[in-house]
């Protein structure tokens, strides 16, 4: 069998196309077409503007496309880049390691000028799948979502990295030994902390993009014949489980069902642009606010019932950032009942900052639910000025596999975010590369469409 490192790092080099699920490479296709629609409305931001100028400044050689730009930079630079654009506005997709597509999408894509052959629409979507599946691992070896992350590590960070390492491992047809080094290397390159959660700072957005950029860089040094430790994972000291979750690690989790049961399978594509703890909140509120058809005026008080580790992540109230108020439960709500929505657009200074949102807010009260596990989903209740009363809880958030958005809502989403940026013409060029994806013979094509001319 060997060690889990040896067996991942087979899992890479050896997996095909028609290994693949034709679900799991429909699926792959959407969370493709999701990722690249975040990324291009994250281009129109100022944050990545500056992160633009900071690559620009620096120079380096001009390969890879950064997208919504009509510049090219060095590999590297362009997963960083394309990486903050990604998860600028918290609307890439989730549950992976945990936000996959904002590390692994820039990571290939960003690679493709290192390859010696043109890479077809298939092999993109085995590194993909390869990438996505590797860094969920890694977190469930780190004993899962909330421990890992409740310990302080930003997991897109921390086990984003092996994702982005395997990814580009698999696009670049690295061999075994190779595969094995990366991740190697791309353990040493770990980090992301969750810091920003209490004022509001940047650094979340920089983590996918710090993530996909090391893994290129893991790759590309492993294909030097530069080696990795080799028992990066079993190491009692010094080992990535032992150093980043010792309490709560679970190594069997990186080789259980390996190529068997898919990691993708289990992402979701947001459909609002907040914290995915946020989701199932705003779907209870929307269906009874829908069903009962409710008015803000009319509401006395809504009550939140959530688990102590939600209201850790996820129930602040400071809003003068766009970063602060996309981690606030109380502004998603806020921002359906007021706004209609939780999308993009609800998250504007002029709604955000509106002094109305501060006299709803104050109507919001959220209390810890004893009974509810830390992965579990809050209950939501309206209490009306003439007294009624109403409770919901959306166990399975909308976007999740087994509650999905349907493909025209999808599209919807995607064609409002790239539209943003690109014009309609190549916005809908683009959507059709990557439905057909496994047909395209040479992915560049896909690449050329991001460019803003």
């Amino acid at each position: 069998m060997g060690s889990s490192l040896d067996q991942l790092a087979a899992f890479i080099a050896e997996t095909g196309f028609e290994q693949l699920p034709d679900a799991l490479v429909e699926q792959a296709k959407r969370h493709l077409l999701d990722t690249l629609g975040a990324s291009l409305a994250g281009s129109d931001s100022p944050i990545w503007r500056e992160c633009l100028l900071l690559a620009l400044a620096e120079g380096g050689h001009q390969q890879a496309q950064v997208w919504g730009s009509a510049k090219q930079v060095s590999p590297r630079q362009a997963a960083w880049l394309n990486g903050v654009a990604a998860h600028m506005y918290e609307l890439d997709d989730t549950g992976g390691c945990d936000h996959s597509g904002a590390v692994v999408i820039p990571a290939i894509l960003a690679a493709l000028p290192l390859a010696t052959q043109p890479v077809d629409g298939q092999a993109l979507l085995v590194a993909m799948v390869i990438g996505y599946d590797v860094g969920r691992r890694v977190l469930e070896a780190c004993g899962g979502y909330s421990a890992h992350n409740g310990a302080g590590w930003h997991s897109t960070a921390s086990c984003g990295v092996f994702g982005a390492a395997a990814a580009v491992c698999s696009l670049l047809q690295l061999d075994r030994e190779q595969c094995a080094s990366a991740l190697g290397i791309a353990a040493s390159f770990s980090g992301g902390l969750w810091g920003f959660i209490h004022d509001g700072s940047h650094t979340k957005k920089l983590h996918a993009a710090r993530a996909a950029e090391g893994g290129v860089q893991a790759a590309q040094l492993a294909q030097r014949g530069i080696n990795g430790p080799s028992a990066v994972f079993e190491a009692k000291w010094g080992g990535f489980l032992q150093t980043l979750a010792s309490e709560t690690q679970q190594p069997a989790a990186l080789t259980a069902d390996l190529g068997v049961v898919w990691k993708l399978a289990r992402c979701s594509i947001k459909p609002y642009a907040a914290c995915r703890g946020t989701h199932s909140a705003v779907d209870a509120l929307n269906l009874m606010l829908t069903q009962h058809s409710v008015q803000p005026a009319q509401i006395e008080r809504i009550l939140v019932g959530l688990n102590p580790f939600l209201l850790e992540m996820c129930g602040g109230h400071k809003l003068k950032s766009l970063a602060s108020a996309q981690m606030s439960l109380p502004y998603a709500l806020a921002a359906r009942a007021l706004y209609g929505s939780a999308e993009l657009a609800s998250y504007d200074d002029a709604k955000r900052l509106h002094p109305q949102v501060e006299a709803f807010m104050a109507r919001i009260e959220l209390v810890i639910d004893e009974q509810q596990g830390r992965d579990d989903e809050p209950w939501v209740r309206i209490e009306t000025l003439q007294g009624e009363q109403w409770q919901q809880h959306v166990p399975v958030p909308s976007g999740a596999p087994a509650n999905p958005l349907s493909l025209e809502a999808l599209l919807a989403k995607y064609r409002s975010l790239a539209g943003r940026v690109l014009p309609i013409e190549q916005v809908e060029q683009l959507e059709a590369i990557c439905m057909e994806l496994e047909d395209v013979a040479d992915v560049q094509e896909l690449v050329a469409l991001l460019a803003r001319v």
